[in-house]
């Protein structure tokens, strides 16, 4: 599949695409013009005598270092090749895809002064799968994600490592496998490309994409969740939400109203409940979650506003006729989005995790059997799945403290107020992972209490999420090694087949 990425209106469908799907992308062909009269005016530039900050000067505390013309492409190479300081664990490949689109995005508003052999080029990498590797850890997003995109730039240039074919290899032999060629860069060009905030962005979207998966799932859970404590679905209903007027609150109870209509255990104890009030975290499902949902919504919007802006430095304002310096590279935006996306993800974690709590006791599930195994004492069923759950909240509460207020000087005080964008986009990836675990151990759980109620059954919705469980977990009759289980059930959720097997439509993220 090959999409085609319009500046200022690619969506983040268009994106998840290229994220879950590997599609490839291409800009689209209209932008072509307006790509190649900024890179005219950036030539201009480079035969006058003007200062212009990266055409014909140095970097950072060096701008006011003047370069000569004949050197002005060993100056951005120089540039690309002093900026590769990246460290630590390569960015996961459907990340590094994203980058790489997002800079296709961010060029291809004609602002950048690039050729369009550079938007060739990084077409033709994700076309045949040369993925640069790019070290997670070096940017305070300031001046842009410096050190991640420079890396990304250098197997450009014929410089640093690939993956191509399962194999990482070094740039320039990964170019020639796939038949392509390193570029030359020319005035402007490598700062374009390593000026921006793709590498944060590109996180955030993964991370935004994985919490918005989750979120849904977790209706799905929490419905099961609710069916094997016997809870009551009097709070899902629409009127109490409707006077609220929550968009997210108002669609998570019509959702988990669904997945449980027609349930046999819910019918069997709605007159007469012995409860009149289950605890929060059954009763209060659809408020939390459904904020968090909302909070989702809101940084989707704010992403994809960022996935299509220009945000390298200094910017070519063609038909005002000047190419001027300024700050589009800030990732305050995005490490805003994404400490906001922290909080939704910790929340709704924590919720399920009180679930599990729930039904694991037998002093508040309702007639369940201690930590949900037929033998208690010989066999300890859930106890220590519990614990870990616990674990998972407890990390993901920490890691929910905001970054975006933890600024940091640079470059000799010129970056004097750095945005730790970048820091705060990685962390969701360790967060959605902690997340789909919990959810997993939620899933196993109310799958086991469920199935407890024998002779009654769930809904037909929940039955089959039920039965499509089963085929890759057992019920957990004995004691069992269980690490393998969880990793099992952590994966249906992450790779959506939870939300499949449910064969109903998930609440959309816009």
């Amino acid at each position: 599949m090959t999409l085609t990425l319009h500046p200022q209106h690619t969506s983040l469908d268009d994106l998840a695409q290229i994220y879950w799907h590997e599609a490839a992308a291409v800009l689209a062909r209209e932008a072509r013009p307006k790509v190649e009269e900024a890179a005219e005016r950036i030539a201009a530039a480079v035969a006058g005598e003007a200062a212009v900050y990266g055409v014909n000067t140095g970097f950072g505390k060096l701008a006011n270092v003047k370069i000569a013309r004949e050197d002005t492409s060993t100056l951005q190479r120089n540039l690309i090749l002093s900026h590769c300081c990246g460290v630590g664990d390569p960015v996961e490949r459907p990340i590094v895809r994203l980058m790489m689109a997002l800079k296709l995005l961010s060029l291809g508003r004609g602002a950048s002064g690039v050729c369009w052999s550079i938007i060739i080029l990084l077409e033709d990498m994700m076309r045949t799968g040369v993925i640069p590797v790019i070290p997670a850890q070096g940017s305070v997003g300031a001046s842009g994600d410096l050190a991640p995109l420079a890396h990304m730039a250098a197997v450009m240039i014929g410089e640093g490592r690939a993956e191509f074919g399962g194999e990482i290899m070094p740039g320039a032999k990964a170019l020639e496998k796939a038949g392509l060629k390193p570029v030359e860069l020319g005035a402007k060009e490598g700062l374009a490309l390593i000026n921006g905030t793709q590498f944060s962005c590109a996180y955030a979207l993964a991370g935004l994409f994985s919490a918005w998966r989750s979120a849904c799932s977790s209706l799905v859970t929490s419905a099961l969740s609710t069916d094997a404590i016997m809870g009551s679905t009097q709070p899902l209903q629409p009127e109490i939400h409707a006077l609220r007027g929550h968009q997210g609150q108002i669609e998570a109870a019509q959702t988990m109203r669904a997945y449980m209509a027609g349930s046999q255990i819910r019918e069997s104890h709605r007159d007469g409940d012995a409860r009149v009030q289950d605890p929060y975290c059954i009763r209060c499902q659809p408020q939390v979650t459904g904020a968090a949902m909302d909070l989702l919504r809101q940084v989707a919007r704010t992403l994809e506003i960022e996935a299509n802006a220009a945000t390298d430095n200094p910017l070519v304002l063609v038909e005002a006729n000047l190419i001027v310096s300024g700050g589009n590279f800030h990732g305050e935006p995005v490490a805003f989005a994404a400490d906001i996306m922290a909080l939704a993800i910790a929340e709704i974690g924590s919720i399920a995790q009180r679930r599990i709590a729930l039904m694991v006791d037998p002093t508040l599930s309702f007639d369940l059997p201690p930590f949900l195994t037929p033998e208690p004492g010989l066999n300890s069923g859930f106890m220590i799945a519990e614990v870990t759950t616990a674990a998972l909240m407890s990390e993901n509460k920490h890691l929910a403290n905001p970054c975006s207020t933890d600024s940091t000087p640079t470059s000799a005080n010129q970056e004097d107020h750095v945005s730790m964008a970048a820091h705060a986009a990685r962390r969701l990836v360790v967060m959605n992972d902690n997340l789909v675990r919990i959810l997993g151990v939620e899933l196993l759980c109310a799958a086991q209490g469920i199935e407890m109620r024998a002779p009654l059954v769930t809904s037909v919705t929940l039955s089959n999420v039920v039965k499509n469980l089963r085929e890759k977990i057992p019920a957990l009759k004995q004691d069992r090694y269980l690490a393998d289980d969880l990793e099992i059930a952590a994966q249906i959720l992450k790779s959506g087949d939870l939300l499949r097997s449910t064969g109903m439509t998930s609440p959309v993220l816009k």
